[in-house]
């Protein structure tokens, strides 16, 4: 009956790992945009910066997804190439939001908000 049992558990989480392990599909640039706005409403930017900050998040998710097809379709996954394209233009998305938050809130993007954002890695355990 021990064995049984134990065979079940080992079963169950063998499965619940292997759903887990399948991820979720990638959200849209939409998405993944009304995240982030939901993320800056504790700024408490008025009307006009809230436009103007979701247009900046919107092209720079469009620009991100425009260099990882552009790498697709040549074959060169480098991941370090990605990696410098991907700092190149959240750098550039910076300096456009800067203009738009206060030093305070920039602050609040940089510190808090924006690490936020980057997807979680799981960690391996050894």
């Amino acid at each position: 009956m021990k064995k049984q049992i134990m065979l079940l558990i080992i079963a169950v989480s063998l499965g619940i790992g292997a759903a887990v392990a399948q991820g979720q599909p990638r959200m849209t640039i939409e998405e993944r945009t009304k995240v982030v706005m939901e993320k800056i409403a504790v700024l408490k930017l008025d009307t006009v910066a809230t436009s103007k900050t979701q247009t900046i998040i919107a092209d720079f998710y469009n620009a991100q997804q425009k260099a990882m097809e552009e790498m697709r379709a040549t074959g060169s996954m480098d991941r370090e190439a990605m990696m410098a394209k991907s700092k190149e233009l959240a750098e550039a998305r910076d300096v456009k939001l800067k203009t738009i938050f206060t030093a305070e809130q920039f602050k609040s993007w940089v510190d808090e908000i924006e690490p936020s954002l980057r997807p979680q890695r799981m960690q391996k355990s050894n």
